[in-house]
């Protein structure tokens, strides 16, 4: 699935940006190509991609793959396995719609790293493996709420800038192009409230199925959660995941679960003469 990741970034990436950016997208969808399975337990591959490159996990978008799947009547309900560039997944669907999605291993990489932010100052947090690289920090000064969204995206980029400027890296040389913060949640079940930046303009609507993953792993790693410890986390827009943590073979496994819905089909019209065909923006 990484080759295939690859050879679409390399030979096939107009189709990345006409399918994802205006005038039919925009910087907040995620896509999801799906591909022959690797392996062949696994029922399809998936190539996540956004606005501006290629995701080698995404939770959200698994879920949703699953749930599409169930409704093109590929899958049925119960144990489903998805290839992703890094690594299978599975998922279960049940007869409620719900989907439970264990993710890929997770871990704390860098605990405790500073890094100084132009216009903000020193800003602690860790760098996380959920999926996808990630600086958790806890909310700067103000709350995780879409009142304060307009702050929250400002300090976020700077921050991404300012960790890429330093050269701050997760293992491997990973980009850390995915930020953030938590704070106090609003629904009484919820344990904590986040507000994830994606790695374009463009903030997680969803609570964000590798910053949660990521989430959980770092605080199984300050001891603060135990494995199959309930932990539900709540995204800006009010969204709910339910997660807890597995461990297998010395690894630890998120889970999470939550419902996708499919909201429309569409066919995609390449006009020759539309000089837009190719998509407006993104990278």
């Amino acid at each position: 699935m990484a080759a295939r990741l690859r050879h679409m970034r390399e030979q096939q990436d107009t189709l990345r940006r006409a399918a994802i950016c205006e005038p039919r997208g925009h910087d907040a969808i995620v896509g999801a190509l799906l591909t022959p399975p690797v392996n062949p337990n696994s029922a399809a591959g998936v190539v996540f991609f956004n606005d501006v490159g290629y995701l080698g996990m995404c939770g959200h978008a698994s879920i949703g793959t699953v749930v599409t799947l169930k409704y093109l009547n590929r899958i049925s309900e119960g144990v489903v396995r998805l290839d992703t560039p890094v690594g299978t997944v599975s998922a279960e669907l049940d007869a409620e719609g719900f989907v439970t999605l264990q993710n890929v291993p997770s871990y704390m990489d860098q605990e405790g790293v500073e890094v100084e932010v132009p216009g903000i100052g020193k800003v602690r947090g860790d760098i996380v493996w959920g999926g996808n690289w990630f600086f958790l920090a806890e909310s700067l000064r103000v709350d995780v709420s879409l009142e304060n969204l307009d702050q929250l995206m400002s300090w976020s980029k700077k921050i991404r800038q300012a960790l890429e400027d330093s050269g701050f890296r997760g293992r491997n040389g990973g980009k850390v192009d995915h930020i953030e913060f938590y704070g106090k949640p609003s629904h009484a079940s919820a344990h904590s409230k986040n507000f994830v930046l994606c790695p374009g303009n463009a903030y997680d609507r969803s609570p964000c199925g590798t910053g949660t993953s990521a989430k959980m792993a770092a605080l199984h790693h300050k001891g603060k959660l135990k494995i199959g410890q309930p932990w539900i986390q709540e995204s800006i827009t009010g969204s709910i995941y339910e997660g807890h943590l597995l461990e297998r073979a010395g690894e630890i496994i998120p889970v999470i679960r939550s419902k996708a819905h499919v909201t429309g089909r569409n066919i995609l019209i390449f006009d020759p003469a539309d000089p837009f065909r190719l998509g407006i923006g993104g990278a």
